[in-house]
């Protein structure tokens, strides 16, 4: 009997009889595409552990840095740091520095995670503590608005001259000190996302400027950070999202500081919501040449990893709505 409407099974569900018309004509030989990955949709599978070490991350990297992006210029050939004391291998914030002589470079692939999961195209990019050209290199070319504030000119003007990198949406570096927005930005200067690098306390001493968080004393660092957080979330539009990347340092007995739940607490007293975090898994590099000796003298278990802090402000629902996830850019290599 036919079956009627609500028992109709559909012709792709009946398997045709081998040797038939059906089966020789090929029509339910229908090729399947491939299933789409995690990394297909979101350049990375957007867990809480981001492998750095990974061939694929490296090979990005190595396609951005190809660019010919140098965030390393504007800076001094060796930093003041205090590494070794904290038990780093100094990770993507400071990799070269001690083994080297080569000053810190962000990684690339972190800032175009950032970009692409918590901003959309068009957005304006607040970056205090703007540091090399990387992030700005990498907004421009992703087609987002930056503006990096430095408190040094020298800084400022290396960047400026990685700017024929960039797109038509040229980024803009500011010398000024973020803790005092209002004397650099324009009153009524607004953002679609904050995404930043501060120093991790006095880890790395990038100048000795007064206004340098990383020349002070870790409880004045402390509020000093805690005010440049309140004054650029502040110009954060409502619905919008704000990325950290930070990591915890020893103080001179060894203990940790505590830097990480500072930073969350200075974000939530600054009125935003704590939404994710993400460990960066660092390249293991040189420290398994210190790790024996280090553990050995001291206990202290060598550390490989950093934090991507990532908070809201406003409702998180509306503000992932607003962000589109736009993977169809690709880097030349």
């Amino acid at each position: 009997a036919s079956p009627n409407c609500k028992g109709v099974r559909l012709m792709s569900s009946i398997a045709p009889q081998p040797g038939s018309l059906v089966d020789e004509a090929g029509l339910f030989e229908i090729e399947k595409p491939p299933p789409v990955s995690l990394a297909d949709r979101f350049l990375v599978p957007p867990f809480s552990l981001l492998d750095r070490r990974s061939g694929e991350w490296q090979e990005r990297k190595r396609k951005w840095l190809s660019m010919g992006i140098q965030s390393e210029l504007g800076r001094t050939d060796r930093l003041l740091s205090n590494a070794s004391g904290n038990g780093w291998d100094k990770g993507f914030v400071s990799e070269q520095i001690a083994e080297q002589g080569v000053t810190s470079v962000f990684d690339p692939v972190v800032c175009e995670l950032a970009y692409r999961w918590f901003s959309a195209e068009g957005d304006r990019v607040l970056d205090p503590f703007a540091g090399g050209s990387v992030r700005g290199v990498v907004a421009s070319t992703l087609a987002r608005w930056y503006t990096g504030i430095d408190l040094r000119s020298e800084q400022v003007e290396a960047n400026d001259t990685q700017a024929h990198l960039c797109s038509d949406m040229r980024p803009q570096w500011l010398v000024g000190d973020s803790a005092r927005l209002g004397n650099t930005l324009p009153p009524d200067a607004e953002f679609d996302f904050v995404f930043s690098c501060p120093p991790y306390a006095d880890l790395e001493q990038y100048s000795d400027l007064p206004a340098d968080l990383s020349t002070m004393p870790y409880d004045e660092f402390r509020a000093a950070h805690a005010e440049v957080i309140r004054q650029a979330t502040g110009r954060l539009r409502a619905d919008r999202f704000a990325a950290w990347v930070i990591s915890d340092v020893r103080d001179k007995r060894g203990a940790y500081r505590g830097l990480v739940g500072h930073t969350v607490e200075a974000f939530q007293d600054a009125g935003l919501s704590f939404y994710n975090e993400a460990i960066l898994l660092d390249p293991v590099g040189t420290v398994r040449l210190r790790a024996g000796n280090l553990f050995t003298r001291t206990r202290k278990l060598s550390r490989l990893h950093q934090h991507l802090l990532v908070f809201v402000k406003g409702d998180h629902k509306r503000a992932a709505q607003r962000v589109s996830l736009d993977f169809g850019a690709e880097v030349s290599a």
